[in-house]
C-alpha cells in the first residue's frame, strides 16, 4: 500500500513541477523512465566510503528520440518481461528466448514504445532490426536466436531469406 501511495505521490509531484529527473528518482522506479531532458535513466551501482554497495539513478547520455518524461508502466514492464532493477542492459539479453518472445508479444511491441525504442536500439548495434527478429521468433523461434548470435550476418539457411533491411519509419518508436 505505502509503494502505492509512493507512486502516485511521484506521478502527481511530476505533473505538479513538470519535470522527471533521472538522480531524483526513487531506485525501483528508474530502469526504463526518461528525464525530461529526453535522455534515458539508468540503474547504476556504487560502492560507499563503508564498502556497501548501494544503487543509484543517473542520467545517461542515450537521448531518446520523440520521448521524454515518462516512468513505464508496471503493465508493460510486465507485458515486456523486463526488470526494473537491472543494472545496465546488454544486447546479450536478446539471446534470452523468453524476453525476446515477451518483447516481441503483441501486448509489447504495439503497446510499450519507450522499452521496444530501447531493445531495437540494442539489437540495431548488433547490426538486427527488431522487427525482422520479431517476424522470426513468431514463425521460427530458434532462427532467432542465431540471427542475433551472427550479429544480422546472413547465414547459410533460411534465415538468410530474411530481410535485413527494414526501414527505421516501419519500427515502433
Amino acid at each position: 500500500m505505502a509503494l502505492v501511495l509512493f507512486i502516485v505521490f511521484t506521478l502527481f509531484l511530476q505533473g505538479a513541477f513538470g519535470e522527471i529527473i533521472c538522480e531524483e528518482l526513487p531506485v525501483g522506479m528508474c530502469s526504463f523512465s526518461i528525464a525530461s531532458s529526453g535522455k534515458r535513466c539508468v540503474l547504476e551501482n556504487y560502492e560507499s566510503n563503508n564498502g556497501v554497495i548501494g544503487f543509484q539513478c543517473v542520467t545517461s547520455e542515450i537521448v531518446v528520440k520523440g520521448m521524454w518524461e515518462m516512468i513505464e508502466s508496471d503493465e508493460c514492464t510486465n507485458a515486456c518481461g523486463v526488470d526494473r532493477k537491472s543494472i545496465g542492459i546488454s544486447s546479450d539479453s536478446l539471446l534470452d528466448p523468453k524476453l525476446t518472445t515477451k518483447i516481441c508479444s503483441t501486448e509489447c511491441y504495439e503497446n510499450c514504445p519507450n522499452i521496444v525504442d530501447l531493445y531495437y536500439n540494442l539489437a540495431l548495434g548488433e547490426g538486427v532490426y527488431l522487427a525482422d527478429l520479431c517476424k522470426v521468433q513468431r514463425t521460427m523461434p530458434r532462427r532467432a536466436m542465431s540471427q542475433v548470435l551472427s550479429s544480422g550476418a546472413a547465414s547459410n539457411g533460411p534465415i538468410s531469406s530474411v530481410s535485413l533491411g527494414v526501414d527505421r519509419a516501419e519500427a515502433p518508436m
